[in-house]
């Protein structure tokens, strides 16, 4: 029976002439570099000008290699910003916000793949429906939601709770783990039911230590989403006491007494543990959001 080759910008034939190699490599190399200079530039031009001094950068003409280096605008910018209170809080925000998002997004996304209620795929569709609505058009309901829980009447202004719970049920991440969790292979969970493991003891005992690579997946999308959220912080957290890292360095930069060099300096601190994050998960992002390579 004959084949066909998957077909590509540029035919077989081309790419086995040198002078089709050739261009190939040389576009494909440029297409990388000028990727890699549009995302590297900018932490780069951060770094650089938190080396640089107050003087150097504000001269008219920029300059990309500092002509002196100062390392001490970093801890200025520690003692001088208060990074080290801000930046407590942002930690247990992201923490928190973490662990709510992964236990309301994985009970969601388990009840929809696996228990099936009645209405489910009306539920999950209403959920996608959700990620059409810009985020501003829901600050104001939101708002009044955590100002005033309904039935509650509670105000949890100035609270972790008003991070957390408006981000908990996370419509993207629980479209990603039900499509993990439909790809699991059926047998095994039906010999687990027979061997008389209940719904909470499959979740807990053969679901979640199978979906570790989307898992890494959801928690990077939740870390990453809570630590540099600004809009809603800045909305629901007025005291300056509670305020997460980028709110404060916002309304630090608005005063005018913060030297340039010492501001690049806290958003190089502020920019480091995302990028942690990024270097220790980056294996289990392909692995997880590649949903049906799993064996059955």
């Amino acid at each position: 029976m004959p084949t066909t080759d998957n077909r590509t910008l540029i035919s077989p034939s081309a790419l086995r002439r040198p002078a089709g190699r050739a261009t190939y490599l040389v576009v494909t190399i440029a297409t990388a570099l000028v990727f890699a200079a549009a995302f590297v530039f900018p932490l780069y031009w951060m770094v650089t000008g938190a080396l640089k001094s107050s003087h150097e950068l504000a001269q008219p003409t920029p300059s990309l290699v500092p002509h002196g280096l100062h390392p001490d605008s970093f801890t200025n910018a520690w003692d001088t910003l208060q990074i080290g209170h801000y930046f407590l809080n942002t930690v247990g925000y992201a923490a928190g916000g973490w662990l709510v998002q992964l236990v309301v997004d994985v009970c969601a996304a388990y009840a929809l793949s696996r228990l099936r209620p009645w209405g489910g795929r009306a539920i999950l569709g209403m959920m996608l429906a959700g990620l059409m609505l810009p985020p501003v058009a829901l600050l104001v309901p939101a708002y009044l939601t955590v100002s005033d829980v309904p039935l509650l009447g509670l105000n949890l202004l100035n609270t972790p709770w008003a991070l957390w719970l408006p981000a908990a049920a996370n419509a993207f991440n629980i479209y990603v783990l039900k499509r993990f969790f439909d790809q699991l292979p059926q047998e095994l969970l039906d010999a687990a039911d027979i061997d008389g493991a209940g719904r909470l003891r499959i979740l807990w005992s053969i679901v979640l230590p199978l979906s570790r690579p989307v898992l890494a997946v959801v928690s990077i999308f939740a870390v990453i989403g809570m630590w540099k959220d600004f809009l809603w912080p800045l909305i629901v957290l007025p005291d300056p006491d509670s305020q997460t890292l980028s709110v404060a360095l916002s309304h630090l930069a608005g005063t005018g007494y913060v030297p340039a060099n010492t501001m690049m300096a806290g958003l190089v601190i502020t920019s480091v543990p995302m990028l942690v994050v990024y270097l220790a998960l980056q294996r289990h992002i392909l692995s997880g959001l590649s949903i049906g390579a799993i064996k059955g």
